[in-house]
């Protein structure tokens, strides 16, 4: 009889990493991308602080910190998501779906894992509501700032409210820009 025959009542060789291996592996993925939350909470709360000082390298440094914290995230969460296929989910599966299906096979280290990044993923964001709320503050200021200087009126007027613009009162639009040029 050849090696490779195997019989009705014995389960088929088990092909690839062992289930062990793979939780590790889930482990060390769920560690990692905690840790790029952690280091995306860092920026956001640089950029804040960029913003408060009018730091603008600040602002872009913490920007492009920002963009290639996401790109190495998006690299983990694709070797998450095969992860999970490799445990039997789908790319799809949440992590509490996933730790559901695998059942006792989950120790406590995958549940605080776990635990730990959807509270990392929480926190973030907070941050960012926090983020875009100062920048957008920052925004309108700069641009009301913007438009006292070159004698624009307060509001942007695109389309007349009913048909007919009117002159904006006071100097001239552009006599500070005209004046320094």
């Amino acid at each position: 009889m050849s090696p490779m025959t195997h019989f009705a009542n014995e389960p088929a060789p088990r092909k690839g990493v062992p289930t062990g291996a793979l939780l590790d592996a889930l482990h060390d993925a769920l560690n990692s991308e905690r840790k790029l939350l952690d280091d995306l909470i860092a920026q956001m709360r640089q950029q804040r602080a960029s913003v408060a000082v009018d730091d603008i390298d600040g602002v872009d440094q913490s920007t492009f910190a920002t963009h290639r914290i996401l790109a190495t995230l998006g690299q983990a969460r694709t070797r998450r998501r095969q992860l999970n296929v490799l445990l039997g989910g789908s790319e799809d599966c949440t992590l509490r779906e996933l730790e559901d299906m695998l059942g006792d096979q989950v120790d406590e280290r995958l549940r605080s894992a776990r635990q730990r990044l959807t509270q990392a993923a929480d926190l973030l964001t907070r941050e960012v509501g926090m983020n875009r709320k100062l920048l957008r503050e920052a925004l309108t200021n700069t641009d009301q700032h913007v438009r006292t200087l070159v004698g624009a009126p307060a509001q942007p007027t695109t389309y007349a409210t009913e048909g007919v613009a009117t002159p904006a009162s006071g100097a001239p639009r552009g006599v500070l820009v005209n004046r320094t040029a």
